[in-house]
């Protein structure tokens, strides 16, 4: 297995030359080739089970929760009433399992390509495949680009939760996809994509920045911290086809106690507000826009 040597997995990529995550390994539970890409779960030292698709981390049971909070509560919380959602991806289950945590959501549809992910996270990560017997969700294995192009106009929220920009995903960084996303989307609906990291990737934020911005009355760029993905952060970006939206202010807000309820880590309406505002360098360079 190349990718772990001597006790220890190093997540080596293009994407971010120069640079790797390690974690020590302790026992490898998965290791297979899907019809779409390598599927690896590890069981590590210091940050539980792990799942690695193409070589690249995709969720630690350590600090998943960072990540599929913010992916999914600055879109749901920037909606008034989101009752329908799409997920793109995500076949880890922790997006699914926090949009069900808004009451108001009726019905959750999952769009995930690869049945492996779903499988091995239904074994292997429980705490986020937690919500896969939910009722409300209706969940299609199979290409989500032929999925949304055969329900337009449907979703209130739309959340892509995708690896990065290299290979089959690097379609879903193109204005192509943001226009069938908005096609889509009920006439005032938010999207919420995975947006790549401040500190490797900022001429392709500020080019989907540009062109997102083009397509939709508004979007904005925002971010959180986890461990475990390249330089300790990742961005989302966030689409609203309603020209009221004000994605650092949410529609809605939540008390300490309600978000205590929801089982809430890492996600508050303060924490929403501040995942906008932007170091000078990022603000600088997307000033023009």
């Amino acid at each position: 297995m190349d990718l772990i040597k001597n006790g220890w997995f190093s997540e080596i990529n293009k994407l971010w030359p120069g640079q790797a995550m390690s974690i020590e390994v302790e026992e490898v539970l998965h290791n297979e080739r899907s019809d779409y890409q390598d599927v690896l779960v590890f069981k590590s030292k210091n940050y539980g089970n792990v799942l690695v698709l193409d070589g690249v981390i995709q969720v630690t049971e350590r600090d998943e929760f960072s990540y599929q909070e913010m992916i999914t509560h600055l879109p749901m919380f920037s909606h008034p009433n989101p009752t329908k959602v799409l997920v793109i991806g995500g076949g880890d289950g922790g997006v699914v399992r926090e949009v069900l945590k808004h009451a108001c959501v009726e019905q959750v549809v999952q769009c995930e390509i690869d049945k492996m992910v779903i499988d091995v996270s239904k074994k292997y990560l429980p705490s986020t495949s937690v919500s896969y017997s939910d009722p409300k969700l209706y969940q299609h294995v199979g290409d989500g680009f032929a999925f949304m192009r055969e329900h337009t106009s449907e979703f209130d929220v739309i959340i892509t939760d995708s690896s990065d920009p290299d290979g089959p995903a690097e379609s879903l960084f193109e204005e192509s996809y943001y226009q069938l996303m908005k096609d889509a989307l009920k006439p005032n609906g938010i999207i919420s994509t995975q947006g790549e990291c401040m500190w490797l990737h900022l001429p392709l934020i500020k080019k989907m920045l540009q062109f997102n911005r083009r397509l939709f009355a508004h979007a904005d760029y925002a971010f959180t911290t986890i461990p475990t993905y390249p330089s300790g952060q990742i961005g989302f970006m966030l689409c609203s086809r309603n020209p009221e939206t004000k994605f650092n202010t949410p529609a809605r807000t939540i008390t300490e106690a309600e978000a205590d309820s929801m089982g809430l880590k890492y996600y508050s309406s303060e924490v929403h507000c501040a995942s906008f505002v932007l170091p000078r360098f990022v603000r600088k360079e997307l000033s023009d826009l």
